[in-house]
């Protein structure tokens, strides 16, 4: 029912992606996402910073790392200093590191807005039109998109203007979070916003995120705003077969798990995901190299997974502090596996926080030209959560 999206020379069917998440998005959760939709759609890394890369400081050379079935591989960066963008995309084209680089113009976290980084950089029109030549140039062919915000608050939007100079510069498509950095992830995502910037730059793709908590909702903000594919973030969170559910949706199908068929959502008992929670502690302590290590790392997904199944507060307290696969196990194993899947689960998850005052670098708001002042020091030195 929808086209192919095109990110340069490859083909993304259906055209849903994972969006880059801190701490989430590494090449285990990108792995599962992926087995469950069959290998179709496009999961891109969590934030790798350029100053990190281009250092190759050695936990971001662990999370530029793909597992060999990931095709395309796909890197998102964050940087805010022309210069180190451009060696950053250099790095990864000359030593074939990715097929596909996303730059982060979204993030509204504060050790990253304070840089004058992330949600807060596409003010500055003149740094954003710097950074995506130095990008688009130092990419050879390897396609370069990019994922931004409406804005920093309502009274300084930035979208429309960061879209065209994005065309002129060559990058490949678009994403747009339909919220502003102030809004961090409460309130609404403004759709019709994703649909003004698919009219305003009609020559790429536009992709839309933003409140998709569901196969339906993706659905509908392609109906509605015109957006050429769909941005999954945080309605993956504790759901890897959000990404079954899509493809399914996309390709016009009724997806049927055990627990029955429901329209396109999976609705797998409390026995399937507490498999599915192994499994995912399970390849974090492969992929980090210590079983241990792995299931510390998974504690941050337990609440996610048992979002609306009955388990108690002291056994939900129990699990997330678990740090070995056995103990998971164990504990999941006294629980009502039986379990259908609950009502009300497949609603917002993650982070709901808004309204926040955005940390700016002083004087940022001034001029929304002049870049003085941002160089290589304002840079982060590690990536990640």
């Amino acid at each position: 029912m929808t086209h192919p999206l095109s990110i340069g020379p490859h083909a993304v069917t259906p055209p849903v992606v994972l969006a880059p998440m801190a701490g989430i998005t590494n090449a285990p959760f990108r792995t599962l996402c992926r087995e469950f939709s069959g290998g179709k759609g496009l999961f891109v890394s969590e934030m790798i910073t350029t100053r990190a890369l281009v250092e190759r400081n050695e936990k971001t050379m662990q999370l530029i790392h793909f597992d060999a079935t990931e095709k395309p591989r796909s890197i998102q960066l964050y940087g805010v200093d022309p210069a180190t963008v451009g060696k950053a995309v250099r790095m990864i084209a000359e030593e074939d590191l990715a097929d596909h680089i996303d730059l982060n113009f979204g993030c509204p976290v504060p050790k990253v807005t304070r840089k004058g980084g992330g949600s807060a950089l596409p003010y500055k029109r003149n740094l954003l039109r710097a950074i995506l030549r130095e990008a688009v140039s130092g990419a050879g062919d390897l396609p370069v998109t990019m994922k931004m915000r409406k804005g920093i608050d309502d009274d300084h939007i930035t979208y429309l203007d960061a879209g065209r100079i994005a065309v002129e510069e060559g990058v490949t498509a678009i994403a747009l979070h339909g919220r502003t950095a102030a809004q961090h992830y409460g309130g609404t995502a403004d759709w019709d916003a994703i649909a003004r910037l698919k009219e305003h730059v009609p020559e790429i793709p536009v992709l839309g995120n933003g409140d998709i908590w569901s196969a339906e909702d993706a659905l509908r903000m392609v109906r509605e705003t015109g957006c050429d594919g769909v941005v999954v973030g945080r309605g993956c969170l504790g759901r890897p077969w959000l990404f079954a559910d899509l493809v399914a949706a996309f390709e016009g199908r009724t997806q049927a798990r055990a627990g029955g068929t429901d329209g396109h959502s999976a609705r797998p008992t409390l026995r399937e995901v507490a498999d599915i929670m192994v499994r995912h502690a399970t390849l974090l302590g492969e992929w980090i190299g210590d079983e241990s290590r792995g299931v510390i790392d998974f504690r941050k997904h337990v609440a996610w997974y048992l979002k609306g199944f009955a388990v108690g507060s002291e056994m939900r307290k129990r699990l997330a502090i678990t740090s070995s696969l056995e103990e998971l196990r164990a504990g999941l194993d006294e629980l009502d596996l039986d379990q259908s899947w609950p009502l009300g689960a497949d609603g917002p998850r993650g982070r709901t926080s808004g309204n926040n005052r955005v940390v700016l670098p002083d004087g940022w708001l001034k001029d929304p030209y002049d870049c003085a002042g941002v160089g290589e020091d304002a840079e982060l030195d590690t990536s990640g959560g």
